[in-house]
């Protein structure tokens, strides 16, 4: 695609000589060699009048022509909505239309008059539809060759020596744009003038790199070998964003791609593949994975340029249903639409979020190699992680999976399932409705686990007995001993005196008891890292106690003592806890 470049007009001839007089800028000559001099008819000049050429095919889902173009703004409607396009950025809204549903027919109706520029920068103002069909039926048609050359730019400002019939010097003229340019070699090509181009001269590819030429020959040669270096995206297909084989590849091994819509022999297979994904690897080789990740086929894959675009195959070892050779015929960021016949068709959509090296093995193996706790699970909207502080969870092999509650452990059973969706964890222990659910199993790590379904979510960190140094320590201050409240303020407020003659205790099975006004009260503690090092308290339900329960930051601990902070969002401190041994 062309550079983005200022746009200006060219001044006539003579104007130029009286304007560039009076320009301060200094511009550099060398001495005139008549070999230098462009020739009228000349292979060079044409190819310096093509890469110079107006590019039409930015807007293309408005004109669907690529040797004109709309000048901007211009309005235009689509299912009833009218839009103003006022830049490049603003083709990309009638393109989130278009995708927005993939099966209705993309129309769009322009509001006359509007203005348009032709490949030479010649403007016609046109008033009908009738008149603009007949402007675009001078086009070629889509990746037909044409004399535009896209594939390589001219680095501006460049300038031109002018001579006279004697070969003098006279002036010299800068050119800052394509259309300047273009009107010049014109100029140049009709005989009306007779200069040379000043050199060194900078080139840029379509890829962006540069080149610099010293003289004619090198820019001719430099031209032709770019002319078809690219993909000039002279096509209708708007979304396919000019790609190439390179982007496609990379793109295809980012992430696992879901099977969104798979049409095979007329047959619409979108529900039955529905959750299968596609997984493109470095060493050619593509997997389809099941709902549950695990590889349902195993085959090699490629892409090729040619005529027709890039060229996208797939062959299977066991499944000659995917065996094709696909047409790539829309390629975002997040989608990639293949095409073979009007028959077999199928669209991809990328999926970053799933984990493609969960199975029931690893699940399994992460599962039973430490406790886990419970640092969130949210049902229906409502948070229950109050129920859970203090209580992790411990998975044996034989399906059995233990939560330590008040130092004691509670039994129950746990199950890895697969659906359509992937794998499921289901925890069963009595009182605990809201662990039983089907737990999807979305993200899987060492140390963390996430699950969710329908509107809940729930997270399990990994906390392994004795495998943190700083967690040791903790332990061994806080446990067989006697421990006080010596200060709980709540928001500025002191309210230590509610908490008098309160004895608090902590074992090693996890249980926490309290001691006061005649009562023993039970509940369970945690210390964990995480982002920090906290203590967990959860107390059996007491009017007073309750307040306690909470996942604290520990902020300070000795022998003696242990300060505890409580932080909202924002990072201030709402409340204060601090135990001192008694």
């Amino acid at each position: 695609m062309k550079t983005k470049l200022k746009l200006l007009f060219l001044l006539p001839f003579f104007a130029l000589l009286l304007f560039s007089s009076c320009q301060e800028e200094k511009v550099e000559i060398t001495d005139p060699v008549e070999a230098e001099t462009l020739v009228a008819e000349s292979t060079l000049t044409t190819l310096i009048s093509s890469a110079s050429k107006m590019d039409g095919s930015k807007d293309n889902i408005i004109d669907e022509a690529s040797c004109l173009s709309v000048e901007l703004p211009v309005t235009v409607i689509i299912r009833g909505l009218e839009i103003i396009i006022d830049s490049e950025e603003d083709l990309k809204v009638i393109e989130a239309l278009y995708d927005e549903f993939e099966d209705d027919e993309d129309t769009l109706d322009i509001v006359f008059p509007i203005t348009i520029v032709l490949s030479d920068y010649e403007e016609l103002v046109i008033d009908n539809r009738q008149a603009l069909n007949e402007l675009i039926a001078d086009c070629k048609g889509e990746n037909e060759e044409d004399d535009d050359i896209e594939c390589i730019d001219f680095k501006y400002p460049i300038s031109f020596s002018i001579y006279n019939p004697n070969f003098q010097v006279i002036d010299v003229v800068s050119i800052e744009s394509d259309r300047e340019l273009h009107r010049f070699i014109k100029r140049v090509r009709n005989a009306e003038v007779f200069a040379s181009l000043n050199f060194p001269v900078t080139m840029i590819h379509a890829d962006g790199t540069e080149t610099i030429v010293n003289n004619n020959e090198d820019l001719e040669s430099t031209i032709d070998a770019a002319k078809d270096a690219c993909d000039e995206d002279d096509d209708n297909d708007y979304g396919d964003d000019d790609f190439t084989k390179v982007r496609l590849d990379e793109l295809l091994m980012t992430c696992p791609w879901d099977l969104y819509q798979f049409i095979r022999d007329g047959e619409d297979l979108s529900i039955e593949y529905r959750n299968y994904k596609m997984l493109f690897k470095e060493n050619g080789v593509v997997n389809i994975l099941t709902p549950g990740n695990e590889i349902h086929e195993t085959g090699t894959w490629n892409t090729r340029l040619t005529d027709d675009g890039v060229l996208l195959s797939t062959m299977f070892n066991d499944n000659a249903g995917f065996d094709f050779e696909w047409t790539v015929y829309e390629l975002q960021a997040g989608k990639i639409k293949l095409f073979k016949s009007v028959n077999k068709r199928l669209i991809l959509k990328k999926n970053c979020d799933v984990d493609i090296d969960i199975t029931r093995e690893r699940i399994q193996s992460y599962l039973q190699e430490c406790l886990w706790r419970i640092s969130r699970i949210s049902v229906d909207g409502a948070e229950n992680d109050q129920d859970y502080i203090g209580t992790p969870l411990k998975f044996y092999e034989n399906n059995v999976v233990k939560l330590r509650v008040n130092g004691e452990l509670v039994e129950g059973t746990y199950e890895i399932g697969t659906r359509n969706t992937g794998f499921i964890l289901q925890i069963t222990l009595e009182g605990r409705s809201n662990l039983k659910l089907e737990w999807l199993i979305t993200f899987l790590e060492q140390d963390l686990i996430k699950l969710e379904n329908a509107n809940n979510k729930m997270i399990l960190e990994r906390y392994c007995v004795g495998g943190d140094d700083d967690l040791n320590e903790i332990e061994a201050i806080l446990l067989n001993k006697t421990w006080r409240i010596t200060s709980y303020e709540d928001e500025n407020v002191d309210k230590t005196a509610q908490f008098e003659d309160w004895a608090f205790g902590f074992n090693e099975s996890g249980k926490a008891f309290a001691e006061g006004e005649g009562r023993n009260v039970y509940g369970s503690w945690l210390a964990f890292r995480t982002e920090g090092l906290f203590l967990g308290l959860k107390y059996e339900d007491d009017t007073l106690l309750n307040i306690l329960n909470y996942r604290w930051k520990i902020v300070e601990i000795t022998e003696n003592m242990i300060k505890l902070k409580d932080y909202n969002a924002n990072g201030g401190i709402e409340r204060i806890l601090i135990f001192e041994k008694w």
